[in-house]
């Protein structure tokens, strides 16, 4: 690394984009009961000055579902007629104690460019319609009117607003989505992962009437063309400062098996 370069790294500014994880944050009903944390070892309890003289020690235990919170899909997570990506078949990877293939574990560390397409913003709203599907020509017309192009290799960031809504989980799962034509240009662009500030990326209520799959991005994206799903984003810091382009870093847990991760998802400006 260059002095130059490191010296724009140092001086970032860095947006943070994970929400705040606590008992009672929406949980998809897929992944119920989402999350516990409590203290097991307290201070009180583990103070022993004749011992340890005057140092004390708390520790937690931690119970939560992959899928909770800000978290990256694993290409295990989903398959298309129990095929995997790759043309894994699931019985030739799924065991008791996780995935013997395409486990969180196989996730590289995402350090890329990173684009954010502000479509509450674009249409002059806090948040999009509940329940609404964001279609191509959205996400088309988003990224001319914000001047940036989404290209191969990118992580693609879409802004439905809302986020603002992350302790309200009824109205939080009632969010915008993605929809199949805004997923198909997604992909067509060769991005190496999408992530909006929702549950699921794809729009709640949209079936494809081709295959009758739910959740089209899910059966797509992930076993069929290998790419990413980053759920339950915050992205108002960007939007509130019309970042458009960004270095995104993301790096998952090597938790082997596993179907996703928890992600602390960075973007460097």
């Amino acid at each position: 690394m260059t002095p130059a370069s490191l010296a724009a790294l140092v001086s970032a500014r860095v947006y943070d984009l994970e929400q705040p994880r606590f008992a009672g944050m929406p949980i998809h009903p897929s992944h119920k009961p989402g999350y516990f944390y409590a203290l097991h070892r307290r201070h009180r309890d583990t103070y022993r000055p004749e011992c340890h003289g005057p140092r004390s020690g708390a520790s937690g235990t931690l119970v939560m579902m992959e899928h909770s919170g800000t978290h990256i899909d694993a290409l295990s997570h989903q398959a298309a007629e129990l095929t995997l990506f790759g043309g894994v078949r699931v019985e030739a990877a799924e065991t008791p104690a996780g995935f013997t293939q395409l486990g969180v574990e196989t996730v590289p560390p995402l350090l890329c460019r990173g684009v954010l397409l502000d479509l509450a913003g674009f249409q002059g709203a806090d948040r999009l319609p509940p329940r609404s599907a964001i279609t191509a020509d959205d996400l088309a017309a988003c990224a001319a009117g914000q001047g940036v192009e989404v290209r191969a290799g990118d992580v693609l960031l879409v802004r439905t607003g809302y986020a603002t809504l992350w302790g309200d989980e009824p109205a939080y799962l009632d969010a915008a989505g993605v929809g199949k034509s805004g997923t198909l240009w997604a992909a067509d662009r060769r991005v190496v992962a999408v992530g909006a500030d929702n549950m699921a990326w794809d729009a709640p209520d949209e079936r494809d009437p081709d295959t009758g799959a739910t959740l089209f991005a899910h059966v797509y994206l992930l076993p069929q063309q290998g790419i990413y799903i980053i759920e339950n984003l915050t992205l108002e810091g960007l939007a509130r400062d019309r970042v458009w382009e960004f270095a995104f870093v993301g790096i998952p847990l090597k938790l082997n098996g596993a179907t996703g991760s928890p992600i602390r998802p960075l973007a460097l400006v």
